[in-house]
């Protein structure tokens, strides 16, 4: 798995980046077996085969090495969130195919994604997922709207709509739908994931196509 680089580690620097891979992959083994709340820095460095100080050299504590683990995961999963273009020919079939590798790739790594999306799971990643999730439907939607037919120069916005929306602004459209997503995905891990990825993105397209009328006529001026 990838796995984004501290911002303390000097670039280039591999053994750093081999001692980071190690301790992610300690981490995910053991929030297999227990709670992430019940994992130690030194059940990490003891089945990463590394020192504690060697742990603290590289993060502060579980929960900081948990967000830099999961970085890389949760930009695949927002590459995955759908983003129709106008003018394809089964925009459908294009999102569900999105929603299905979205859902797939919580499957993968359940244990981890069920620890820090439940109860007993870390506040810090769970808003670091929410942020990231955020800015992701937000720039997905912007590029929607702004290919849009509808989307002409003159054409007035609705107050929150997706649009040219500063990284700071208050995205409504945007936080809510990642919010949907979360909340979904964190059900349905909670639950076991009682439903196959497949039918995942064919209960949740339609909730997020309606939300954002992706499927409807342009809007007339």
């Amino acid at each position: 798995m990838g796995i984004t680089k501290d911002d303390r580690a000097p670039s280039g620097d591999r053994r750093v980046r081999r001692t980071h891979a190690a301790l992610a992959r300690a981490l995910i083994k053991l929030v297999e077996e227990q709670d992430l709340s019940r994992i130690t820095v030194a059940d990490v460095a003891e089945r990463a085969g590394v020192s504690r100080s060697t742990f603290y050299d590289h993060f502060r504590d579980v929960h900081e090495l948990a967000e830099a683990a999961c970085t890389a995961m949760i930009d695949r999963l927002i590459e995955s969130l759908p983003s129709p273009a106008p003018g394809v020919v089964d925009p459908e079939s294009e999102a569900t195919q999105s929603l299905e590798a979205f859902f797939a790739a919580l499957a993968e790594h359940a244990g981890l994604y069920r620890a820090l999306l439940g109860p007993q799971g870390s506040a810090r990643v769970v808003d670091h997922i929410r942020r990231r999730a955020t800015a992701g439907v937000r720039e997905r939607l912007s590029e929607v709207h702004a290919a849009g037919a509808g989307d002409s120069a003159g054409e007035s916005r609705e107050p929150g709509e997706p649009g040219e929306l500063g990284e700071n602004a208050h995205d409504v459209p945007a936080a809510f739908a990642a919010g949907a997503i979360i909340g979904v995905a964190a059900d349905w891990l909670q639950r076991g994931c009682p439903h196959t990825p497949v039918e995942m993105a064919r209960l949740v397209w339609p909730l997020f196509s309606a939300l954002f009328r992706l499927d409807a006529e342009p809007r007339r001026p």
